[in-house]
């Protein structure tokens, strides 16, 4: 499994003993308003976390948790993924998904570990494209989206909830 360093962040393969973190960060309401709506229980996050280390057996990618290098802090997470979501269109490409803790919004650590995992998924060459959605609402996801050469091609609804969601092809 594949880590990844940056000027201020390392990112490793989530793990289990990121699950205090995450829990951390999946209760917080401010952080899963435009993801989940809703806080996560400790269950709901354990079984996140249980895919997520999956993924990287099954697919040889996944999430990773993004901490300062510095100080071991845990910023966030970032990721290239295959749900297989029910989505129509349905997603034909690996979906990259990220998400910082409020404290460090602002900072532009969100686009140095997308600009990272991008790079990864480039020269790792999965896919012609990739894909990922966003709620229309989420003003500073889209601008990072875009900043990072996402573009809107379709409106959709998952789950109940209207997504935009964006392709970037790759790069190299």
């Amino acid at each position: 499994m594949t880590v990844l360093s940056t000027a201020r962040l390392t990112l490793t393969p989530v793990a289990v003993g990121d699950m205090d973190d995450l829990t951390a960060l999946w209760a917080d309401a401010e952080f899963t308003r435009h993801i989940m709506g809703r806080g996560l229980s400790e269950e709901e996050v354990w079984f996140r976390l249980l895919r997520d280390i999956g993924h990287w057996q099954a697919k040889g990618y996944g999430n990773w948790s993004i901490r300062e290098t510095t100080t071991g802090a845990y910023v966030g997470s970032v990721g290239v993924l295959d749900y297989r979501r029910e989505i129509d269109p349905p997603f034909d490409a690996p979906e990259l998904g990220w998400g910082v803790a409020p404290a460090f919004q602002g900072a532009g650590l969100a686009r140095e570990a997308l600009e990272a995992a991008l790079a990864w998924t480039d020269a790792y060459r999965l896919e012609p494209r990739t894909v990922c959605m966003i709620s229309p609402e989420n003003a500073p996801s889209v601008r990072l989206a875009e900043r990072v050469g996402y573009r809107p091609y379709a409106r959709a609804d998952y789950k109940g909830s209207t997504v935009d969601l964006y392709e970037r092809p790759r790069v190299g």
